[in-house]
This record gives C-alpha cells, structure tokens and sequence, in this order.
C-alpha cells in the first residue's frame, strides 16, 4: 500500500442514542467527544441513531422514531 493516502484506523465507541447501546470497534471516523469503555481506557465516541440494537428489522419491534423532526421538517418546506 501507498504511505500518507490512507485514513486512520482507530478503535471507537458507537453509541445508539435509541436504545443506549454502546459497542467498541474500529473505525476510520473519528470524533471530539470521547467516553470511558469498561475497560478504562478513554475513546471516541460516534453517536449513531439507528444500529442493530435499535433497527426494527433485528428487533422485530415494530418503532417509528422521528429523530430530528424530520415530519415537521418536510412540512414547513412544503407547507402550501
């Protein structure tokens, strides 16, 4: 491989602001705000709003979460 054109590869927190279900992986993104892992080393965390713990299709909950507005959002764009 070339030197230099490669992002990073660090180890991070995924955090499922959904459900409140945290995992630690590797990762080319990164982040500001880092978290204590049970560890007691201290890594990035990424805040995700939708991950395997919360995804209706693993669950099997049937959940509508509208994160952001985005309904409120649609209708005052399209507001007539």
């Amino acid at each position: 491989m070339k030197k230099d054109i490669h992002p990073d590869y660090n180890t991070v927190v995924f955090y499922d602001t959904s459900s409140e279900h945290k995992f630690l992986t590797k990762s080319t993104m990164t982040s500001s705000e880092t978290i204590e892992w049970e560890d007691g080393n201290s890594y990035p965390v990424i805040k995700v709003e939708v991950s395997s713990a919360s995804h209706p299709f693993y669950t099997g909950k049937k959940l509508f979460v509208d994160t952001a507005g985005r309904v409120e959002k649609f209708n005052r764009r399209y507001k007539k």
